[in-house]
């Protein structure tokens, strides 16, 4: 992934070791009014690399998270912004700078599909995806099943 600059300060970078507190905390704020699931520092030190971190003017603004799932399939995750930044753009900024990634580093063929399972499907349409059937998506596993049922699936396909 290249660094991003976006206009008002904003820049979005790769996670690295550095960050996995203030990516812990920031989620754990999500995930105690269960919008987001809650994750370990251990758990976010194994998946670093699938992070990355938004920042405003070189401060931590926000995260999300971008899983292979393999075949073109990927999964927009641990999507969160800092609540002083809700309605300013960061999180459609994070999200565009994904898509963007995904097309300009596409190495296979494959059409990409990209999928969020979501609360907050309204912001996903704004960039272009759609609801369908989550039914269709690797099914999750243990303690992440009775909250994932819950969710709304939004999907964007052969959006790159």
């Amino acid at each position: 992934m290249t660094t991003h600059a976006f206009p008002d300060g904003f820049t979005l970078r790769k996670a690295n070791e550095n960050d996995v507190m203030n990516i812990h905390d920031l989620l754990a704020v999500y995930a105690k009014d269960r919008l987001l699931l809650p994750r370990t520092p251990e758990d976010l030190r194994e998946r670093i690399g699938n992070f990355s971190i938004l920042e405003l003017n070189g401060k931590f603004v926000g995260c999300t998270a971008l899983r292979n799932y393999g075949n073109g399939l990927f999964e927009v995750r641990s999507l969160a912004v800092c609540k002083e930044m809700l309605g300013k753009g960061a999180g459609t900024a994070m999200v565009s700078a994904l898509l963007e990634n995904l097309r300009r580093e596409r190495k296979e063929e494959l059409p990409l599909r990209v999928f969020a399972l979501t609360y907050r499907d309204n912001f996903f349409h704004q960039l272009g995806f759609r609801t369908v059937d989550k039914e269709m998506f690797p099914r999750k596993s243990g303690a992440t099943v009775p909250f994932v049922r819950k969710r709304h699936a939004a999907m964007k396909l052969q959006c790159l």
